[in-house]
């Protein structure tokens, strides 16, 4: 079986087993997240996205990593706790994985594989996105430091 987006399934923060393909049709912008980073106040552009999109098909998921500088230090209940709290977080947020090396959730390879970036097949930090169109196809990875403002331009042409 050829390997597409829909194929994958990942852990809620809640500990359920979520299939990919529960987002067939929608946009999706997946993103590796991190509650302790200088990037984080982008949860809360993300939520603005999320908000203004979400019924014109878009969906943003979102994936705690510990794997750059400790910056996902807690346990699930924390994240979750952290980023509707201090963020007013709605879009999914699944269990925390990893998105680089051996250890790597099978999504965030085979994302790595069909959209490289500039350090390769590497995810350089936290709050690298990638967006999937409503077909399953990976199109776009954006840099950590690109804001969801800029993401929101994007998304203004490409939406239905």
């Amino acid at each position: 079986m050829n390997n597409t987006f829909y194929n994958f399934e990942a852990k809620s923060l809640q500990g359920k087993d979520i299939k990919m393909e529960a987002y067939k049709g929608k946009t999706v912008l997946i993103v590796n997240t991190a509650s302790k980073c200088g990037l984080t106040p982008q949860y809360e552009g993300l939520e603005k996205l999320y908000r203004k999109y979400k019924d014109q098909g878009l969906v943003i998921l979102g994936f705690p990593s510990n794997q750059f500088a400790n910056q996902e230090p807690g346990d699930e209940k924390s994240i979750e706790q952290g980023c509707v709290i201090n963020y007013g977080v709605s879009f999914p947020m699944f269990s925390i994985i990893d998105v680089n090396g051996d250890n790597a959730h099978p999504l965030y390879k085979y994302l790595k594989q069909e959209l490289k970036g500039t350090l390769g097949n590497k995810i350089k930090w936290n709050f690298t996105k990638f967006l999937i169109d409503a077909e399953g196809n990976p199109v776009k990875r954006f840099a950590p430091t690109t804001k969801p403002e800029k993401i929101d331009a994007y998304l203004e042409k490409n939406l239905k």
